[in-house]
């Protein structure tokens, strides 16, 4: 049923796409914890922050800083959000040499989050990709909004396919396939994952990045990897949800997705149970319980001393 030949990559955005919406806006010095908290437990790409427009997204305005602060682990990605060429700039000036720069394939949602149509936004973003290539910078492009909208509901497959097409001719790293407002399922997943491995080029990574807004995170994230996907977006305790899109909630949690990685013979690198404290330091700061699964459930004797470190 599943192929075990490959590694997964969990790439964590908790400290982009997990606080962008939140009221309680964390200092440089606790974002600094949590990186090196992700780096310890084995998170192997960390997305640091997103370079857009303070007034829009205001937990964002400190990335530039944050990124001059980083002290890089051997063999950790430190990657960022991107989505003009404004956002490209300050990336470079800092030395980002990952990121993600991505469109929507809603209409709505496009106007409502970058403010153009898709069309113009494609059309706009192609250059900054070019740009940024051109660099040296590895680019994963993402498609937002790819399995439904929350103003549009179905997004026409075709649609996405498209614009995948066109950025596997660009010659990205990566295509990011988003489920933005959590609409997608099982079938839904494998079947457009199916089709746009392949229509990209082989050596064009595909990745999945995945809200549980409707319970069915995990299930699309197994069926994602059964279509052949390898990279897999989470948020560490589920935390997220996109700022433009009504009742968007989380996230998959990084421990949950690493944690039915392992069940199920899938290697991440991460040590799930490393996150338990860390999910609770972040419930602390914001207040409320947050919706990861494992870090609420009690530890198995079993599994305890691995916990305890004996």
């Amino acid at each position: 049923m599943y192929d075990f030949s490959d590694d997964i990559l969990i790439e964590d955005t908790f400290l982009r796409d997990g606080l962008q919406v939140e009221k309680r806006q964390l200092s440089i010095e606790e974002k600094l914890h949590f990186l090196t908290a992700l780096e310890a437990a084995g998170v192997r790409r960390i997305q640091v922050g997103s370079f857009v427009h303070p007034d829009r997204v205001p937990q964002m305005a400190d990335t530039d800083a944050l990124f001059e602060r980083i002290v890089p682990k051997e063999g950790v990605v430190y990657t960022a959000l991107v989505l003009n060429k404004a956002g490209l700039d300050r990336a470079m000036a800092v030395g980002v040499r990952h990121l993600s720069i991505s469109v929507s394939a809603s209409e709505t949602h496009s106007r409502k989050n970058a403010n153009r149509s898709v069309d113009d936004g494609i059309e706009r973003i192609l250059p900054v990709i070019e740009k940024a290539l051109g660099e040296g910078i590895a680019v994963r492009a993402g498609i937002q909004s790819a399995f439904g909208c929350g103003y549009e509901g179905r997004i026409d497959p075709e649609r996405v396919s498209e614009i995948a097409r066109r950025f596997s001719d660009l010659g990205v790293n990566e295509i990011n396939v988003a489920d933005t407002a959590g609409l997608g399922n099982p079938r839904q997943v494998f079947e457009l994952c199916t089709r746009l491995r392949g229509e990209i080029a082989p050596e064009v990574a595909l990745s999945l990045h995945l809200h549980d807004t409707r319970g069915l995170g995990l299930a699309n994230m197994i069926a994602g990897i059964e279509a052949g996907v390898r990279v897999i977006d989470a948020a560490l305790g589920g935390l997220g949800g996109c700022p433009f899109v009504p009742k968007a909630t989380g996230n998959i949690a990084t421990e949950d997705a690493a944690f039915a990685c392992e069940q199920i013979g899938l290697r991440t690198g991460i040590d799930w149970q490393a996150l338990r404290p860390l999910v609770a330091e972040a419930e602390e700061l914001f207040g409320r319980a947050l919706p990861a699964r494992v870090s609420h459930v009690p530890v198995p004797p079993w599994e305890r001393a691995v916990e305890e470190g004996a």
